[in-house]
């Protein structure tokens, strides 16, 4: 259980930094009837079309990580994601940005912003799931870092409840900033992605202390070296 609490509490706190990169396509919903009634219920199809590709994800790195269920794998893996987390912040940019993607990477990502972007003139329901499927593909440091919380797990459906309670964290934010589209301003928005370094900063200190097995409750719980994943069995 603890171990969902922990992708639960990535999700949630990482969602300031949701608001900031994929808060625009949130805010653009093509909402059919701007009342309250249309606004929640597109917020829950989006909102189910994106977390239903992270547990998609989480079926799929969960049952690749069966080979690598091993404590100190999980405990590598998590710190090194938190360092990472933090080195995103602290380096210049100018050294960030020689890290460019490849090309294959670059083509995939401008398929699924065009296919984005067709969807959104539409209000109709499929494609509000369509959204959040397409938004759920979209390269993201905090998504990745919850994927490698699912590899972690070593087993297929712990990968996809893993990722299922990540999604679950983030939903709070990402579905006011369905519910609030109309009424958050750019000047908002801004001071938001201001923000985003210190949230980032926060991610990368608490998967560190995952990491470092320190037998805090949810904060970094004592890991069973044989047997890796029995305390979740509680």
């Amino acid at each position: 259980m603890e171990l969902y609490i922990t992708a639960f509490t990535i999700g949630l706190v990482g969602s300031f930094h949701c608001i900031g990169m994929c808060g625009p396509i949130a805010f653009a919903l093509p909402v059919k009837k701007n009342t309250p009634f249309y606004r929640v219920f597109s917020g829950v199809i989006y909102n189910s079309g994106r977390i239903l590709t992270y547990i998609l994800f989480g079926v799929l790195f969960g049952t690749l990580g069966q080979g690598i269920s091993t404590a100190s794998t999980q405990q590598g893996i998590s710190i090194a994601l938190g360092i990472v987390f933090i080195l995103s912040v602290i380096l210049p940019k100018s050294i960030i940005n020689k890290i460019n993607p490849t090309s294959t990477i670059g083509f995939y990502i401008s398929k699924v912003k065009v296919g984005l972007s067709k969807l959104l003139s539409s209000s109709s329901t499929p494609n509000l799931l369509l959204i959040g499927l397409l938004n759920g593909l979209l390269p993201c440091g905090l998504v990745y870092a919850a994927i490698g919380g699912s590899i972690a797990t070593g087993k297929t459906i712990d990968g996809a409840l893993y990722m299922f309670a990540f999604g679950l964290g983030t939903l709070p934010m990402m579905f006011t900033a369905v519910l609030l589209s109309n009424f958050i301003t750019i000047g908002f928005r801004n001071k938001i992605k201001k923000l985003i370094p210190v949230f980032v900063i926060i991610l990368g200190c608490l998967f560190i202390l995952r990491g470092l097995n320190l037998n805090i409750p949810y904060l970094s719980p004592k890991i069973n070296v044989v047997q890796p994943f029995l305390q979740d069995c509680d």
